[in-house]
């Protein structure tokens, strides 16, 4: 799959947070955007890295940052980073008052040493 054939501008993301985290009452660092279904999910700098596991489970190779501020597009087969990209259907990030790590109140006070940063 191309990477113009992996990204759908008009599907709008799944939600403001990542899907599996919130399910299951989970925390990430930063999240990620499937360009082609809208799926949110958490970086790998998160515990659960679930955008690379929607990735390899569905074989949709193209994320965008679902962060503030932040354009660039990543493509899991070739390993590309894009500093930009198609507009993608609103909202284009999470909500600017989430905070990172977030969701609040759900981020454990040692977050940094279980992600070995502490």
């Amino acid at each position: 799959m191309s990477p113009e054939q992996a990204i759908d501008p008009a599907v709008p993301p799944s939600g403001t947070g990542c899907v599996e985290c919130d399910a299951a009452g989970g925390w990430w660092v930063h999240l990620r955007r499937c360009a082609l279904c809208g799926h949110i999910g958490c970086c790998d700098d998160s515990p659960s890295k679930h955008a690379s596991a929607h990735a390899k489970e569905t074989g949709h190779p193209v994320i965008r940052s679902f962060e503030p501020g932040e354009e660039w597009f990543w493509d899991y087969t070739s390993s590309k980073f894009y500093k930009s990209g198609p507009a993608l259907a609103p909202p284009e990030s999470r909500p600017a008052d989430q905070p990172v790590p977030g969701p609040a109140g759900r981020v454990p006070a040692d977050w940094a040493e279980r992600l070995g940063g502490g």
